[in-house]
């Protein structure tokens, strides 16, 4: 389970450390573990923050939310209602963050690492601040932009490609989930709440959504790869097959 400090908890729910407090101050938000003067939130509160932000868009007010949790809460045990939170914030936890030192983004970026570059890769989350470390949420993506850079690809085109890639990614993201959503949650109607005993298996559902994303997605990719490549390099290809020809 993924462990979070409040300033990571708002940033990973894209919310502020003064809205996690009065979540917290209206009893939406369950209190944190306290070890020594530290407070850890979980994937549960993350799930339970995301849903609180989720509500609030929706135009219910912060009564409304506690009384429509309180009463889901009410129907089953503590253990039920963790089990399935636990289940849903997992989801968005399974690459490790990793602390990039200064020295090790200016070996990977060089002169690209330009004041303006580092804020736009802060703004998309490519990188995050804490304290005077920045810290990677996805050492692959940071690795992908520096195999970009290192075949030329400028800095500020890479993360524009990052932003790109979000977007879409998003995107279908959001149309595999809807086909679940669909298919499983919709037909039993607006106001159904899983019950005591349908929750393990619920639970089971949201956490098999993450490898089912990343599969489909995968292979998806996998797939135009072999066949975008040849497409905006065949020519180029040909075009040194037939230089070698001639050099022969």
């Amino acid at each position: 389970m993924a462990e979070y400090r409040i300033d990571e908890l708002a940033r990973a729910a894209g919310t502020s450390v003064r809205n996690v407090r009065v979540y917290q101050d209206r009893e939406l938000l369950e209190a944190p573990v306290r070890r020594g003067r530290a407070a850890i939130y979980g994937d549960g509160h993350l799930s339970r923050l995301r849903l609180i932000l989720n509500m609030l868009d929706r135009g219910y007010a912060f009564a409304q939310i506690r009384e429509m949790l309180d009463a889901w809460r009410a129907g089953h045990s503590l253990g039920d209602v963790l089990g399935l939170e636990e289940a849903t914030g997992a989801a968005w936890s399974h690459e490790a963050a990793e602390v990039v030192p200064m020295t090790d983004l200016l070996r990977m970026f060089g002169a690209q690492l330009t004041p303006a570059n580092i804020r736009r890769a802060l703004e998309l989350g490519v990188l995050e601040r804490r304290g005077a470390q920045f810290v990677a949420p996805s050492p692959r993506l940071l690795e992908a932009g520096h195999e970009l850079v290192k075949l030329d690809v400028p800095l500020a085109e890479a993360l524009a490609l990052a932003a790109e890639l979000q977007t879409e990614t998003d995107r279908i993201t959001g149309l595999l989930i809807g086909l679940v959503r669909k298919y499983v949650l919709d037909p039993k109607g607006p106001d159904w709440l899983p019950s005591g005993e349908e929750l393990p298996h619920y639970a089971d559902v949201i956490t098999r959504l993450h490898p089912l994303v990343m599969s489909a997605l995968s292979a998806a990719v996998d797939r135009s790869a072999r066949r975008v490549i040849p497409e905006i390099m065949g020519d180029r290809l040909i075009a040194l097959a037939e230089k070698a020809k001639k050099a022969d």
